[in-house]
């Protein structure tokens, strides 16, 4: 799972992770609020009306979910389940309330939190994004952002994504998810083979 606040560049290193190994399987979330323009069915979300969200619910069909203005937004448990078996690295892009909800039902999910070097940065990439938005919009977003890090201590690694250090993002979340696979705990498996023969 990887979350990060607004301004940490999450979205564009999570993409260019995606470019650089083809190990690793992004995870579609699905939601009730109506496509924007451009955006297509399974790819940037599943879009599925309120009923059949809450009968996924009710069904334990979610790993996490969280209702935001008026809509619901989780992410489905089987596709996630498919690819784990499957041995691909599957990656969640993930608000922090979702993150803790998925680390309660998966205790050995991994939690990255992706941040910018320093809290000037964070205001001054927030501020230098050109997208007109309000003072108060802003400001909102670094409340946000202090919230968000605030949670730091409970997630397992932090990746500092620094100006123009894309690439060395993802070169550490790739670290970790390798070190991860030679986690004792995770090699259960091989012990009890090892001893069998």
């Amino acid at each position: 799972m990887i979350s990060g606040p607004s301004g940490s560049g999450k979205g564009t290193v999570i993409k260019r992770l995606m470019e650089t190994s083809d190990s690793f399987v992004y995870s579609v979330s699905a939601t009730t609020r109506a496509p924007r323009v451009g955006e297509k069915h399974g790819v940037n979300y599943y879009f599925i009306d309120k009923a059949d969200f809450e009968s996924r619910i009710a069904s334990d069909m979610m790993l996490e979910h969280a209702e935001y203005c008026g809509n619901y937004y989780g992410t489905p448990k089987k596709e996630v389940n498919d690819n784990l078996a499957a041995g691909r690295n599957v990656i969640l892009e993930i608000e922090v309330a979702g993150a803790m909800q998925i680390k309660e039902k998966c205790p050995d999910a991994v939690m990255l939190m992706i941040t910018p070097p320093d809290f000037a940065t964070l205001e001054a990439r927030l501020r230098g994004r050109g997208d007109n938005v309000s003072e108060e919009v802003i400001r909102k977003r670094l409340e946000t952002a202090k919230f968000e890090l605030s949670h730091l201590s409970k997630y397992d690694y932090i990746v500092v994504n620094g100006d123009n250090m894309v690439d060395e993002a993802v070169r550490d979340i790739i670290g970790v998810v390798e070190a991860e696979k030679h986690r004792v705990t995770r090699a259960e498996d091989f012990t009890k083979k090892f001893f069998a023969e």
